[in-house]
C-alpha cells in the first residue's frame, strides 16, 4: 500500500476471483462459466452496436430493460440493470444497510458480501450453516437486518425453496431481503413472482452463468418501484453509464434467443447429473446442487491434494482454504467432453494416492 491510502480501508480484505491463467491452456472448470458461447444474436447485436462507440449509451438501458421485463413478467420501473449482479448486490449495500441496518448472511456464501459490508463500512453478521451446510431457515427470523442469501447458495449449490424464502421474507417485514439468484436457471424458483406481494424483496440476477455473458459484465436487480428508485439514486450518483453499449446490445440479443438459453441450460444439468453419479461411484461425498456446478469431496484424498494435482494435469477447479470446506472442491460443470477428461483424471489420481 501507499503511504496515501485511505486509513478506513486499512484492514480491508479484498474478494479473491477465481485463477483466469494466461500462461497455459487449462479446462476451466473453477469460475463457473458457461462452457458454450453467447448467443449468435448477442454477438450479432454487439458488433452491430460497435459501430457507435463515440456515443454514450442509454442511461436508462431502455430496450434491454423492457425485454428483462417482458421475459420475467414484471413492469420497467420493477428492473434496474447493472455491471454484473455484483454492482447490484453493492447497490444494495450502499441502500439499504448502515449503522442501524446492519446486514446478515451466511458464514459459507459468496465471498463478496462480506467484502461489500466492510467497504461500504457496514456492521455484520455470518450466520452458521448446518452441518450438512443447508440454510437453517429459522436462524433468518426477525432479525431486524438487512438480509443477503444466495439461491442456490454458493459455493454449496444447495437451494432454499420459494416457500422458505416467502417465510423469511414475511418474518421480517421492516428489513430488506436480497436474494442473490446467480445460479437459478439450473433448477431452482426463482422469487421474481414474490416482488409484488413483499415490498421488501429485491431479487439480483445475472447474465454471466445461463446467458453465457460473464465476460460481458450484466447483471440485474427486480423488486418493487420503490425499491428500484432507490436503487437508481445510487446508480445515478456512481456512474450513471454503467452498461456499456456493446453489452447492452448483447444483452437484447440474448433475450430474444431464449431457445438457445434453456437449451444451454438443459445440457449443463445434464451433465451435472452426470458428473455427480460418476463421481459418486468413486467415493466422492456431494451436496445436492442445483447451480452449473457441483461441489464434492473424496474422504480418502485431501481437498487441497486433489486441487493441485488436478491443475498439474491441466484441469482448474475452485478450492476454498476456510476450514469447513477445505475437504471439497468446486467442479464448474462443462462439456460432456470435458467432464470425461475430469472423471479420467480423478480415476488416475485416486489410483496414485488411495
Amino acid at each position: 500500500m501507499s503511504r496515501f491510502f485511505s486509513e478506513k480501508y486499512k484492514n480491508l480484505v479484498p474478494y479473491t476471483p477465481g485463477e483466469q491463467p494466461k500462461t497455459r491452456q487449462y479446462i476451466k472448470l473453477n469460475t463457473n462459466e458457461s462452457p458454450f458461447p453467447p448467443s449468435e444474436k448477442a454477438i450479432e447485436y454487439a458488433a452491430e452496436a460497435a459501430r457507435n462507440l463515440q456515443l454514450y449509451p442509454d442511461p436508462e438501458c431502455r430496450r434491454l430493460t423492457e425485454a428483462v421485463a417482458e421475459r420475467l413478467g414484471v413492469s420497467f420501473d420493477e428492473v434496474l440493470l447493472t455491471n454484473g449482479s455484483d454492482e447490484i448486490l453493492n447497490f444494495a449495500f450502499m441502500a439499504f444497510c448502515d449503522d442501524t441496518h446492519p446486514a446478515a448472511f451466511a458464514d459459507i456464501t459468496y465471498g463478496f458480501y462480506s467484502v461489500f459490508a466492510e467497504i461500504n463500512g457496514v456492521p455484520y453478521t455470518k450466520i452458521p450453516l448446518a452441518e450438512d451446510f443447508t440454510i437453517r431457515v429459522e436462524d433468518y427470523y426477525d432479525l431486524g437486518k438487512t438480509i443477503f442469501i444466495a439461491n442456490p447458495n454458493a459455493p454449496t449449490g444447495i437451494a432454499l425453496t420459494r416457500n422458505q424464502i416467502e417465510e423469511i421474507l414475511r418474518r421480517n417485514p421492516d428489513t430488506v431481503v436480497v436474494v442473490d439468484e446467480a445460479y437459478v436457471d439450473f433448477g431452482t424458483e426463482s422469487c421474481v413472482p414474490l416482488i409484488r406481494k413483499y415490498d421488501n424483496l429485491l431479487v439480483s440476477q445475472t447474465f454471466s452463468k445461463s446467458r453465457s455473458m460473464a465476460g460481458a459484465r450484466l447483471g440485474f436487480g427486480v423488486g418493487c418501484p420503490a425499491l428500484i428508485r432507490d436503487l437508481n439514486t445510487i446508480k445515478y450518483s456512481t456512474n450513471p453509464y454503467n452498461i456499456n453499449a456493446m453489452t447492452m446490445a448483447a444483452g437484447i440479443g440474448v433475450m430474444e434467443d431464449e431457445e438457445y438459453t434453456q437449451a444451454n441450460c438443459q445440457t449443463i444439468m445434464d451433465n451435472r447429473e452426470y458428473t455427480a453419479a460418476e463421481l459418486a461411484k468413486m467415493g466422492f461425498t456431494l451436496t445436492d446442487s442445483r447451480t452449473n456446478f457441483v461441489f464434492a469431496r473424496h474422504p480418502d484424498v485431501d481437498g487441497g491434494a486433489i486441487y493441485r494435482a488436478l491443475k498439474e494435469r491441466g484441469i482448474l477447479v475452485r478450492h476454498f482454504d476456510s476450514a469447513r470446506i477445505a475437504d471439497y472442491n468446486r467442479i464448474t460443470i462443462g462439456t460432456r467432453e470435458q467432464m470425461d477428461t475430469l472423471i479420467e483424471t480423478l480415476r488416475t489420481i485416486l489410483e496414485e494416492n488411495i
